[in-house]
């Protein structure tokens, strides 16, 4: 998203649209956040206990939807539109909602008691909190 501006030389400048360099920062910023969060999975799946089938089960779950959301903000941060950027911003809602579900699982069905789980609960709902700000001024700045 690139606006064309005129450079008190008289050439032509490209220059990010309005709100687009503020959105880098964060985006920079957001990709690093959630790379450390769907690592915090990995390393929480692996200290899960391998004799338990339904905390393996449900830890493959919370492997599959929480490196999604890194992976889908990722996309995000590429957006060549502010739709699809908006529609990568759900998914990683939808796949953040889906790693707390996971993850209360864990701790209230499978007795998993690591505190990575705890931890892991609060930074999913932060990350919620955040794509879902993201989404709404994203749409209300859109129209």
């Amino acid at each position: 998203m690139k606006e064309s501006g005129h450079a008190e030389n008289g050439k032509a400048e490209i220059r990010p649209a309005v709100g687009q360099e503020r959105m880098s920062r964060v985006s920079n910023d957001l990709r690093a956040r959630t790379k450390r969060y769907a690592s915090s999975m990995v390393r929480l799946y692996t200290a899960l206990p391998k004799n338990r089938l339904e905390a393996q089960t449900i830890g493959k779950q919370v492997l599959r939807s929480g490196t999604s959301v890194a992976a889908n903000f990722r996309e995000a941060s590429r957006a060549r539109t502010t739709a699809e950027f908006i529609s990568k911003i759900e998914v990683c809602i939808q796949e953040a909602d889906e790693s707390e579900l996971w993850l209360e699982l864990l701790r209230d069905d499978c007795g998993i008691t690591d505190p990575r789980v705890g931890q892991l609960l609060g930074e999913t709902n932060e990350l919620i909190s955040i794509f879902v700000t993201m989404a709404k001024r994203t749409k209300s700045h859109a129209s």
